[in-house]
């Protein structure tokens, strides 16, 4: 088994939301680890481990940060990470996966999906190796019990049920193999 572990400096965890309809808020965590244990070079066998640091959440607005942190979202005081452990990886193709596995956030677990580009491995600074993934999915934050909303004046949401997940994440190979459990 080979132990991988992502490299924060290289890596973002991204989510957009639609904001009034129309237009679209970014926001990301800047505080996350995750790992990767694989027995196969194509990641097909992946293992894969995340969390990220609720506090940590970044819109580029403090007064949303607060709020996003609030009960009325995430709910940080009381629940400070989300996790995702994965239960299973489909080869797509060389360089599809489809990664199934169970989020939990704001107390709630539920399974979700990604797809996930393998951007190939090399052979970095210092002789290590990296390997590069894109990820991408969709969840539903009423889901996850994070359902504040207001309408508008026109009768619109002020923010999208939906949340897209974009990933860009660098791992480094560690210096040594895993143990099978």
């Amino acid at each position: 088994m080979t132990a991988w572990k992502i490299d924060p400096a290289h890596s973002e965890i991204n989510f957009k939301v639609k904001h009034l309809v129309v237009s679209t808020v970014t926001g990301h965590f800047s505080k996350f680890d995750a790992s990767i244990v694989t027995k196969k070079e194509d990641f097909s066998d992946a293992k894969i481990s995340f969390e990220a640091d609720i506090n940590s959440v970044d819109t580029k607005n403090e007064q949303r940060d607060g709020h996003l942190r609030s009960a009325d979202f995430f709910d940080a005081e009381k629940y400070p990470k989300m996790t995702f452990i994965s239960k299973s990886v489909n080869k797509i193709s060389d360089h599809e996966l489809q990664v199934i596995g169970n989020l939990n956030l704001r107390g709630v677990t539920k399974e979700i999906s990604l797809d996930v580009i393998y951007n190939g491995t090399v052979v970095g600074f210092g002789g290590k190796e990296v390997a590069g993934f894109e990820v991408h999915g969709k969840l539903n934050r009423f889901d996850f019990g994070l359902q504040w909303n207001t309408l508008t004046e026109a009768g619109g949401v002020v923010v999208s049920n939906e949340v897209k997940i974009e990933i860009l994440a660098e791992f480094n190979k560690a210096n040594e193999a895993v143990k099978a459990a």
